[in-house]
């Protein structure tokens, strides 16, 4: 989709529509994690509550998905209520996806590569993930790289998320960003988070805690046409972080059984998700809700001091 012709094919939701008309900053969410990411209905409630909290905070989120022929720019309770119910059903939509299911007047969850292309094609800064993707542990004989990665490289969209999914090889996922040019900013401490666990032993790029700080880098950034995503790392609370020993365990067990069911490519972590969450008797999924809701108030900051920033400018 090019720019000029984007507007053919999104379609705002009057809540969104009306908190662009007053100059309220939005939030992009994505919708894979509410189809793929968790069960219903679980997964509507969170979505519903990481909405709320977004609004309390004074930022609108933008809930993006593929329903009926266009991207929705936040969606209707009764859309949330559909992909939660449809789950696995929904397409799960990345960029090579995407002409496809719109086409064909699918109903589509956008993974955070699409999430990133739509946001930017409606104008949103800061879009809130759980995780982001990576480069698969055994990728030298796979190359199962997610498209996440080249996405951050070239759309400029800022992710906020809680690092890398932990079945991931951050070392190497950290890698591929630094060589495409993709800083990785860190709040709340200086390594990068690994979803169920605070710290992966990695080192972020930068670490900014202040929201002004992040938005400071981010408009410099742009500002030097210096094109591509900014990844903001924030860790679980320290409350609802899982022990180590226990999810690098669990996690040995779901990758051996997606390797013996030959489960692979975008079907894998919606597949280790599930089965880590079998295997914790749901405490993963808790974990998860928690680092989700956590996200929304660091991306939420995050969008609200972007908008200052970009008045102050405006009025310089």
């Amino acid at each position: 989709m090019s720019e000029d012709r984007a507007a053919d094919w999104l379609r705002l939701s009057p809540a969104v529509a009306a908190a662009r008309a007053a100059g309220r900053p939005l939030v992009a969410l994505e919708s894979t994690i509410i189809a793929h990411g968790m069960p219903y209905p679980q997964n509507v409630r969170t979505a519903r509550e990481v909405e709320a909290l977004v609004r309390s905070l004074g930022a609108e989120p933008a809930t993006i998905a593929v329903v009926g022929g266009f991207v929705r720019i936040g969606l209707q309770d009764d859309e949330l209520e559909q992909l939660g119910r449809a789950g696995t059903a929904v397409h799960k939509v990345s960029r090579r996806d995407l002409p496809a299911v719109l086409a064909n007047g699918e109903l589509g969850a956008t993974t955070v590569a699409a999430t990133m292309i739509c946001a930017a094609l409606a104008g949103i800064e800061v879009f809130v993930t759980g995780g982001i993707g990576g480069v698969h542990r055994g990728a030298a004989q796979s190359f199962d790289i997610s498209a996440d990665l080249q996405e951050l490289a070239r759309t400029s969209v800022a992710v906020v998320c809680a690092g890398a999914k932990s079945v991931l090889d951050i070392g190497l996922t950290l890698e591929y960003l630094e060589t495409h040019g993709v800083p990785v900013l860190s709040c709340e401490q200086d390594n990068f988070a690994a979803f169920y666990l605070r710290d992966s032993g990695f080192r972020a790029d930068w670490r900014l805690d202040e929201p002004a700080a992040q938005a400071r880098f981010i408009r410099a950034k742009w500002a030097l046409g210096l094109a591509g995503g900014v990844v903001l790392s924030t860790p679980v609370p320290e409350a609802d972080e899982m022990p180590r020993e226990r999810i690098d365990a669990i996690t040995a067990q779901a990758l051996a059984a997606a390797d013996s069911q030959g489960i692979t490519g975008k079907a894998i972590t919606p597949f280790l998700l599930a089965r880590i969450e079998a295997l914790t008797e749901g405490e993963s999924l808790a974990t998860n809700i928690a680092l989700v809701k956590h996200n929304a108030a660091v991306g939420t900051r995050l969008a609200l001091a972007l908008a200052l920033a970009k008045r102050a400018e405006r009025a310089g």
